[in-house]
Order: structure tokens, then sequence, then C-alpha cells
């Protein structure tokens, strides 16, 4: 449980050069060279390029060819998880990108391109003959939330849903998914919505996935949906043909596509069981089964199954966890890290100044921890002159503590790695309330009031955790959120502790309060608030009470200033004279204008508003800033979300130095499904936010 610093005179060797050089970013030439490689032949490194270029010429794609080169993988990846995080509960929090539908789904857009798209055939005219480098599969589809949750499962729960509430957040991911990213596939979930499978959903998988958004590709279920759906559900009483029927089928014919559409694989054993007996009864006939085979052959075609994929043929083992893809993700870890607080400048350390560290708490050793194969940040901090002092004070004697608070008081620097694990939250396993578990709070506070030094918090979690004791602690200097950084995170710590990285990370998720479980069970699944019933709302967009942190926060260690260039913030959209108008409840009916709302639908609304802002880095550290614009709704209207994300990015600016950030946004995007119009011939105008959660 303790080492002295001759136990750790070698750490940091499998990141140094021959000369001692520690690299603390991809594109470092001296590293390329080191390596005998030429680093012009990287298009990710070539800085004149635009990120999203850069970005596309990264995936873990190129692993997964090269895998199935090597006969170890499929080139079918029923990946990403792109479900909207809407209770803090939720064990599948660490699949999934957050809260905020838009944010998911353009992550969701992203990913998929990352993994499927083919360069040079981004923006081929015949989607369903696009080549694909993998399949990418977006799932679960829909409204899935709860996996296992004092007794209720995801096996026969029935999400009972608004139609708002779909289309503004269940289903807006995946509509992305496949309409921006052109995802291949799409899974449905084992929960039923509004008493329907969705597996068997004529509407979600018939009017919606192939209608409405135009899939290129197959429809999935998740695994023994089917059987879930005649023994979980025990729906319509169906005997496991009936079933099958229902599925494949969906439902009768699509008028407008002339054919039925429906559930074509099932990832289970039913359809190979009882499809044969299902036709024989009349329930099924061949041709359903021949369009669900020609959507599955149609995308094993696209990626190369039948007739090969000479590009890839050269990638084999040499391109599994080369050390671009290792180092690219230290930079996605580093990129996640979040600062929760930092008073008066605690972070980040001298590692010049500092001669003994300790690190304490259940996850000073983490490996499990980070969800890879990896060794603990504390064996991977590249200073060999520090004496290091690691133990879990969790599995230490009372007895015993006494002698260990004596050793912490010689410490210059304290580290405390908590949090939780899989074994609290993962799939199935649903969480009863948002504290740290067993004595971790008693731990942090006997250990902060016994150190001398600087205290710093490390927290591994996914779902969000009630720390206001630690936030409100003048022992702790600083807090850090890592997340579950993967098989780099341990140096990706090390490199923002000491200040080799400046984090940028923002909270995907509302940190709520403990007692925000008490307000209402995980099952109601309303985003707004219930009245009737005393229930709060959901996410950022409706939630009004206190949190620990709210969505979007994080801070530097620099500074940042605003400035909103001068731009046309409103647009005029005009209408016919027979444009339907819609009412809208306003507080105490205060206001009432002529035509309240029409429907984007109804309107070719092509109009835009850009602006522009610029970022100004007022402090003495370079550092990336994310920056987030949001929309609020008109003053006075009931039921309306607070305010939403209607674009995001991400720029690096130098110490003393500025960078202005374009958005453009369309006015649907902004809008979303109602269209606020005041007086008779136009207009609304749509308060415009930068959100600095960082000053709130």
């Amino acid at each position: 449980n303790s080492a002295d610093a001759n136990s750790y005179s070698t750490l940091g060797h499998d990141d140094a050069t021959p000369n001692g050089s520690n690299f603390t970013f991809v594109c470092d030439p001296e590293r390329y060279s080191n390596l005998g490689l030429d680093m012009k032949t990287f298009p990710f490194c070539d800085k004149s390029l635009p990120y999203d270029v850069r970005a596309s010429d990264l995936a873990v794609s190129t692993e997964a060819r090269a895998m199935y080169n090597l006969g170890r993988a499929g080139l079918t990846y029923w990946s990403p998880n792109i479900n909207v995080v809407r209770d803090p509960r939720w064990g599948r929090a660490i699949e999934t990108p957050g809260e905020d539908p838009f944010v998911v789904g353009k992550y969701a857009a992203n990913y998929v391109r990352g993994l499927q798209d083919v360069e040079g055939t981004e923006n081929s005219t015949d989607l369903n003959s696009r080549p694909l480098k993998v399949s990418s599969c977006c799932k679960h589809y829909a409204a899935y939330d709860v996996d296992n949750w004092k007794g209720v499962e995801r096996y026969s729960f029935d999400a009972r849903v608004a139609e708002q509430d779909m289309v503004e957040t269940f289903l807006r991911p995946f509509e992305m998914c496949v309409k921006e990213g052109d995802v291949s596939s799409i899974m449905c979930s084992y929960n039923r919505v509004d008493g329907i499978p969705t597996c068997a959903d004529p509407k979600l998988l018939n009017q919606t996935i192939r209608g409405e958004w135009d899939l290129h590709g197959y429809i999935v279920s998740d695994c023994d949906s089917i059987e879930v759906l005649v023994d979980g559900h025990h729906w319509l009483g169906d005997t496991k043909e009936d079933a099958v029927a229902h599925t494949l089928r969906a439902g009768e014919y699509d008028f407008v596509l002339f054919l039925r559409t429906g559930l074509d694989l099932d990832c289970g054993d039913y359809y190979t069981k009882y499809v044969r007996t299902s036709v024989q009864q009349g329930k099924i006939r061949e041709e359903d089964i021949d369009r669900s085979l020609k959507y599955l052959y149609v995308v094993l075609m696209r990626f190369g199954f039948f007739d090969g994929n000479p590009q890839y043929n050269s990638l084999g083992k040499k391109d599994v966890c080369s050390e671009e893809n290792i180092e690219l993700a230290r930079e996605a870890a580093r990129e996640g890290t979040v600062l929760l607080k930092n008073v008066n400048e605690a972070l980040p350390l001298d590692s010049n100044k500092i001669k003994t560290l300790a690190v304490i708490g259940p996850h000073a050793n983490a490996t499990a921890a980070m969800v890879c194969l990896a060794k603990s940040f504390l064996h991977l901090m590249p200073y060999p002159h520090m004496e290091k002092w690691t133990i879990r004070w969790d599995a230490v004697t009372q007895s015993a503590r006494m002698q260990h608070k004596q050793q912490l008081r010689r410490m210059h620097v304290t580290i405390i790695a908590a949090g939780i694990d899989l074994s609290i939250e993962a799939e199935s396993l649903d969480r009863d309330d948002l504290l740290l578990p067993g004595n971790q709070t008693q731990l942090i506070n006997q250990v902060a009031n016994a150190a001398k030094g600087p205290v710093v918090l490390v927290l591994f979690s996914a779902g969000g955790l009630d720390i206001s004791f630690a936030k409100n602690n003048p022992k702790i200097g600083a807090i850090l959120w890592v997340g579950y950084p993967g098989e780099r995170g341990g140096p990706a710590i090390a490199d923002v502790i000491f200040g080799k990285y400046n984090p940028g990370g923002r909270l995907p998720l509302t940190w709520h309060e403990d007692s925000y479980v008490d307000m209402l069970p995980m099952t109601s699944m309303p985003l707004r608030p219930v009245d009737s019933l005393g229930y709060p709302g959901r996410t950022y967009k409706f939630f009004t009470g206190s949190t620990v942190f709210p969505f979007g926060y994080g801070l530097s260690y620099t500074k940042f200033n605003y400035t909103l260039k001068p731009a046309v913030r409103s647009a005029q959209i005009k209408l016919n004279k027979f444009q339907h108008c819609y009412g809208i409840k306003y507080e105490n009916d205060s206001y009432n204008p002529p035509c309240p709302s029409v429907r984007i639908v109804d309107l070719e609304c092509k109009e835009k508003i850009e602006f522009e802002v610029e970022v100004q880095n007022t402090g003495s550290k370079d550092g990336s800033e994310v920056v987030i614009a949001y929309s609020k709704p008109p003053q006075g209207i009931l039921a309306t979300h607070i305010k939403q994300v209607i674009g995001f990015q991400r720029v690096f600016v130098p110490a003393g130095g500025s960078k202005n950030v374009r958005f453009v946004l369309n006015f649907a995007t902004i809008t979303m499904l109602t269209l606020f119009c005041h007086q008779e011939v136009t207009l609304l105008l749509l308060e415009m936010t930068l959100f600095r959660s960082r000053y709130m």
C-alpha cells in the first residue's frame, strides 16, 4: 500500500524519448522523428487544414479494418449509444454524451462519420451505394433510459412519453444520426413506448426511420428483444410466430414507399427459429424476408464484404494501438477533463517545487476505473525526483490511520482519488442516490483536515455526484472530474495536474444535489415539471432548482472574455394569407399576438442568423475555451424550455491573444418545433445568449 521514492525512479520511461523529453501533444515533430516517421504524411497533423478535415483523418475505423484483416473482428459496430441522459441515476450515462439532445445528436453524427466515411465519397449522390469503411449503428431507439431501478427493469418498462418530449428530446439525436451522419443501422430498444414495444412499432420504424428520415441501411433489435416482447412485455398475447410477424413487418404497406418496413435483423434466435413457421402459418410472406435481406446485403456490399476493399488490405497489426492512436486517447482524456474548483490557483502544481506527493483514496491505484487496461496516473507521473506515497485509505484500519496522518503532514501535496465505478453505475445497474459510496465522504474530509499542503480531489464517475461538502470545504483547493478516462487517462490526469495541459472541458450533465432523487421517481418520463405531482423539471432545459454544478460548467487555468460582434439578430418570416396559425398559452394570458405561432414544416424556413464572438484570453496561460450558444424563447410562454444549446465550438487562444468564433444558424435549427411569430406577417426575435458557465 505504500512505496518509497526508489520504487518510482523509472516512472514515465514509456512516455519519454531517449533524451528524456516528454511529449504532451500528438503532433510533436521530434516525437515522429524519433519514431522514424515523417509527420508531413499524417494529414491530422497539418495545421493548415480545417479541424473537420484533420479529424476525418483519425477514427477508430482504421483499427477496426485492421482487426478485421487479422481475423479478430467484423465490420459492423453497434455503436454509438445516443440516448439522452434524462435522469442522473441512469447507469448507462457512462456510454452517452450527456443530457442535451443537440449535443448528443452532433456527437452521433460525427461519431458515425468517423467510423463509416471513406475519403472522397462523403458526398456521394447515391447514398444507398456509398462505400463504407465499417458500418455504425445508433442505439437504443427510443426513450430508453431505465435499466434496473428499484425492481423496474428495461425488459418490462413502458415509457409513457408526451409527443413533444418524444420529438424534442428522445428522437432528435437519432434523426441527426440518420440525416447528418447517414448511419447504416439503427438499433431498437427493449422497452415499450406508450404501450408498444419499440421493435414492433410501425410509427417508430416504418413512418419515422424509413419514411421521414430515409435511412440507408437496416434496423436491428437489441439482443433478444423479440423474446423480451413475448416473455417480458407479454404484448398482445403473442406467440413466437406472432412476435416475429409483428417485428418483421412492423405495420402494413407504406403507401408512400410501397413496401412493408420493419425490423430487418434479430440479434437473437427468434428469426432463425420461427420465421419459417410464421410463413407457413401465413403471418408473413417471403417478400417480407427478401426486403429485409436486401437491406442487410446492401450494407455488406457497401463495406466490401463481397468484393473486398483493396485500399484497406494493407492494414494490420501495426495499425492497432499505434503510437498515434494511443496519443490520441491521451488527448481525448485531457480534453474531457473538467476543472470544477480551483481556489487561489491551487492548480496547476509546479513539479520543480514539489518533493513529496501523496495519492490517497479508493482510486489511488485506479486501473479498472479508467475503463481500460492502463496504469494509474500515479505510475505515469514522469517526475523521478519526487517521493510518491500511495495508499487506499479505505483499506487501512482505524488504528493505523494515526500513523498515516503523520505521513500526510510531511507531504507537499495530497491528491485524493475518489468516485464510483462500474459496480455502482453500468448497464443493468441504475443508482438509488447521487452520493459517494461507502465512507468516501468521511475519508475525503479526514484526509483534507490532516494534510498540511494543498489538497486536490480527483473524481472518477460518469453520472453526477453530490459533492457539496467538498465544494464548500476550504481545505480542498481544487476538484477535477475526469470521467472514466480510458487507456491513457493516467498520464492525461498528470498533464492537467502539473500544468502541461490547461483544462477546458465542460460538464455534459447537470450535477444535482442528492435531494433531487427524492423529488420524483426515475420512471416519470416528462421533461417538463409535473405540477400536479410536485415533480421538478429534468435537465438544464427545464430544471429551475439549485444544483451542485450546472450543465456546461467548467473552469480554466486562464481567463476568457467574450465580445459579441455587431450582427443582424433577427430575420423576417413572411407568411402567406392562407397560413394556418396556432395558439400558444401565455402566463396569465397577458399577451396574445394575432398569429402566435406557425409550424416549421409549413414553411421553407431557409433564413439564417450569423454572428461572431471575439474570445479574448486575458490570463497568463494558453488555453482552449468551449463557446456554447443558447437560444431562449420569448418571455411569458408557458411550458417551454428555459434555454437550449444551438451551437458550440472549441477554440484555442494563446495567452494575451484573441480568436473570433463564427456561428451560422438556421431558424429551423434554433426553434426546433415551433416558430413563434409576432404581428401579422412577421416574425420572432430569439434571444441569443452566450453562456459562460464558469461565472454563474
